[in-house]
């Protein structure tokens, strides 16, 4: 197995048919893919998605069932989702083939995350805040529906491609620039909005889009550990400066 495309998390969130999940599961692993993820699954290990599966069977038995899609992606420094619609808020787009060297490249440091949404309404746009880019499959616009698996299938089929082109310049990992995981990211979300609202620059009871804007803009980003822990710092002395204690002292001076 390819140790890149075996830190290529498929998650699936919410998928509404366990023939679905057995026939991602059989996409996943003709390519080399074998960690499988599922946010809040119906029941899936049965006669149905073990008939799709066609020899897949153990990336079900194996598959790692989440409650929450930030428990499915916490350990990820790298999250792509995928959409087949435009969005109000618009996030980097690429094609597979556009993004497969990245991802692959990728994960020599980190776990990468590759998200699929309900197979009637993909993700939603609180999912998105938490990618970095997105992935659209470029289709006829006069019908652009795709089958989830097929869906799976053609992302697997690219990271693959880019996987056996990448073997030949491989590199060690690079722990300096390694960014945080998903689970640090949402931290520093945390104190981001605790810090604009204690300056006042955030109102809770009419945040608008202004969390979901700097989210994307800090995805965009893709910030390394240092960098996080810089701002992370920077936050915590704004908030010292500007509570009681510290506007107190700024007037005693």
């Amino acid at each position: 197995m390819n140790a890149a495309l075996s830190r290529i998390n498929i998650v699936l969130v919410e998928p509404s048919h366990p023939g679905n999940i057995g026939a991602v599961a059989r996409a996943m692993k003709t390519m080399g893919l074998s960690q499988l993820a599922l946010v809040r699954p119906p029941a899936f290990i049965c006669a149905e998605a073990t008939a799709m599966a066609a020899g897949a069977d153990e990336l079900l038995v194996r598959a790692r069932v989440c409650e929450s899609l930030a428990e499915a992606v916490a350990s990820c420094g790298r999250v792509v989702g995928t959409t087949a619609r435009p969005r109000r808020i618009p996030w980097p787009v690429f094609a597979p083939r556009e993004i497969a060297g990245e991802l692959i490249a990728a994960s020599a440091d980190f776990e990468v995350a590759v998200l699929f949404g309900r197979e009637h309404a993909g993700l939603t746009n609180e999912e998105m805040e938490i990618c970095q880019s997105m992935i659209q499959i470029p289709t006829e616009s006069e019908f652009s529906s795709l089958n989830l698996a097929a869906a799976v299938q053609i992302l697997a089929y690219e990271l693959r491609l880019a996987a056996s082109i990448n073997m030949e310049q491989s590199r060690p990992p690079n722990v300096a620039t390694a960014p945080p995981t998903q689970s640090e990211m949402q931290r520093f979300y945390d104190h981001l909005e605790r810090t604009l609202t204690t300056v006042g620059f955030l109102d809770p009871k009419k945040p608008r889009l202004l969390m979901r804007r700097l989210r994307r803009l800090f995805n965009r980003a893709v910030l390394d550990q240092t960098e996080v822990n810089i701002l992370r710092g920077f936050f915590s002395e704004v908030e010292k400066y500007a509570s009681p204690a510290g506007k107190k002292a700024k007037t005693d001076s």
